[in-house]
């Protein structure tokens, strides 16, 4: 009977912090797609809402990586357990620099409209917005299949991943024709180079987090491998 309270507990312990990691997954998600707002309508206010939730996200990380600490120590946990607490540890880590990397778009757009940004400028911020579309559903479908432990949803990400590396190459070859015709360019494009790679890092973190996934349900370290090797591990 005390094995069994116990192990409930445990369960119960794992439970509250897999869905706090979802709901700091959720406010990261809509810092992204906030930061990315207000760059394409060159939102002030917008930007500096994301730039106020970068201290809650911080705040989240820190008190679910204690209660993690905390569950290692009093539950000594093993095999899948164990694979999952160090997850959600890597998990939450690139949770919070997805969080930094939608407050680096924010200080830029900031920093764009007090310069003053070219109305020439429209065509590849519009370019950045399609990438971010593609890192937030990127990001959006990890949470899902860490909710779900779905390692086939997580394979599916792995194969994806290219397309945002796709489309920030395309944009950068974008950025160095508008900065070759029109000097006067040079100053924003480099702001949205910068603003482009943050959004591929946001889509890396996410793969990150899928890897993750396979690594607690097949116990295969994975973030080296390529998309045929993992395809094998996972099936």
């Amino acid at each position: 009977m005390t094995e069994k309270h116990l192990s409930t507990q445990f369960d119960t312990e794992l439970s509250g912090i897999s869905t706090r990691v979802l709901e700091m997954g959720g406010l990261v998600e809509s810092q992204v797609s906030q930061a990315v707002y207000a760059l394409t309508n060159f939102s002030g206010e917008t930007a500096s809402q994301v730039l106020a939730m970068e201290e809650v996200v911080n705040t989240m990380e820190v008190e679910i990586d204690r209660d993690l600490s905390s569950i290692i120590a009093r539950r000594q946990p093993t095999a899948r357990d164990l694979r999952l607490l160090i997850a959600i540890s890597k998990s939450i880590a690139n949770l919070e620099r997805v969080g930094d990397e939608a407050a680096r778009i924010a200080r830029t757009v900031q920093r764009l409209m007090n310069s003053g940004v070219s109305s020439r400028m429209r065509l590849p911020v519009n370019s950045l917005a399609y990438e971010s579309e593609l890192a937030v559903a990127q990001l959006r479908k990890s949470l899902d299949a860490f909710a779900r432990l779905d390692v086939e949803r997580a394979l599916e990400i792995l194969k994806q991943d290219d397309q945002i590396d796709q489309e920030f190459e395309g944009l950068m070859r974008k950025l160095i024709t508008f900065m070759m015709e029109d000097p006067r360019t040079i100053s924003a494009s480099i702001d949205l180079i910068f603003v482009a790679k943050a959004i591929e890092r946001v889509g890396d973190h996410a793969k990150n987090l899928a890897e993750s996934i396979i690594y607690v349900v097949k116990g295969a370290d994975v973030r080296h491998a390529t998309v045929e090797q993992v395809e094998t591990i996972v099936r």
